[in-house]
């Protein structure tokens, strides 16, 4: 009888190539996720948790730009049925969709902080609501384009983090 494989040992053994695919769901930077693939193997889930952290430590302005892509605005749905677009609908689970003041707010800041920094608002919105996530919105169009630019590099890897648990969990 054998004993079922830990978290860690199912990403040790899927090929490199699923593997991959499978980090890029968590963030959309194929330096990121071959980085971790390439850590391995893993010998427990701190490892992999450890090689995400060290994994592209910089990442390029191109680099967030292409993981911005395919985030939606916030109080907006991700489309499709792909996981990063299912992870998405629930990290946004806070915002009330029939909330109409809400919704045109978050879309009013959403075009005001794309208009200021030419690119999707972005934060970790998971456990957050609708308005604790326009605040956030709202605090960080003062910021200086650099400034916010790092602020989402940091967002992103919130994200990813919270993302590869649903990764190692299978």
């Amino acid at each position: 009888m054998s004993t079922p494989a830990t978290e860690p040992d199912r990403l040790n053994e899927l090929p490199r190539p699923e593997l991959v695919q499978r980090l890029l769901a968590c963030l959309d930077v194929p330096r990121w996720a071959a980085d971790i693939a390439d850590r391995r193997p893993f010998p427990d889930v701190n490892a992999v948790y450890q090689a995400a952290d060290d994994a592209a430590p910089e990442l390029t302005a191109e680099e967030i730009h292409t993981a911005l892509a395919a985030h939606p605005r916030i109080g907006e749905r991700a489309q499709g049925g792909n996981t990063a677009a299912q992870w998405s609908r629930g990290e946004q689970s806070g915002v009330d969709a029939g909330d109409a003041e809400l919704a045109r707010a978050l879309r009013e800041g959403n075009e005001a902080y794309e208009r200021r920094f030419g690119h999707v608002y972005l934060v970790c919105a998971s456990g957050r609501s609708g308005a604790q996530l326009l605040d956030v919105l709202h605090s960080r169009l003062d910021n200086e384009p650099t400034a916010e630019l790092r602020i989402v590099a940091d967002e992103l890897r919130k994200i990813a983090r919270l993302r590869l648990a649903k990764v190692i969990e299978g």
